[in-house]
């Protein structure tokens, strides 16, 4: 259990998701400029991009393990990889519900809810892409939702989840849909990551 926390710099995940609250609500609406392809600009928080952040330090632990030796180890280490994940989202959770209560600032749910929904993401997309691709698209993701998410009115789409607001019932099944179903896949994935190998 000792060596499984080292590798998957358990402590360093827990101060990325700390933080990532901490400096979301700092940061509080500074809004970045993102190109829009369709509809109109609505707001893109710079609070959005930062949830990225525990997502990829999971996939810096989880990227650090050998996995066909685990794959062949007496304990579910997959379980435990999937927990891991399923923590980092309670652990973001909790601590967004207590700067609500405490703060009575919206902006901690949304933090809570995106980070939720990456690392839902996260678990989803690594045993089978493997850390690398799977972090070029978790970046990708805001900057896509951000560049097409939107209506004409500025409102944003129904499938674009990052970008609404803190009382969006919608978004908030998406993230607990995307970390469910992510949590799922990283317990029971049992066959190795796709590679792409050179061509001679």
């Amino acid at each position: 259990m000792i060596w499984w926390c080292k590798i998957r710099a358990v402590p360093l995940l827990a101060a990325s998701t700390t933080g990532t609250m901490l400096l979301g609500l700092v940061a509080g609406n500074l809004e970045l400029p993102i190109p829009v392809l369709t509809g109109q600009s609505g707001q893109f928080l710079l609070a959005h991009l930062m949830t990225l952040l525990p997502a990829v330090t999971l996939l810096y632990g989880l990227g650090r393990a050998d996995r066909q030796t685990e794959g062949v180890a007496a304990r579910r280490v997959r379980i435990w990889d999937a927990g891991l994940g399923l923590a980092v989202a309670t652990g973001g959770a909790l601590t967004a519900a207590a700067c609500y209560f405490m703060l009575d600032l919206e902006l901690a749910l949304v933090l809570g809810r995106n980070i939720a929904g990456y690392t839902g993401i996260a678990l989803l997309l690594f045993p089978a892409l493997g850390p690398p691709v799977t972090g070029g698209v978790l970046a990708a993701i805001p900057l896509v939702l951000a560049a097409g998410g939107w209506r004409p009115g500025g409102s944003p789409q129904p499938w674009a989840w990052l970008l609404h607001p803190a009382d969006s019932a919608l978004a908030f099944l998406a993230a607990i849909g995307l970390l469910t179903v992510g949590a799922a896949t990283a317990a029971l994935w049992s066959r190795p990551p796709l590679t792409i190998a050179a061509q001679p």
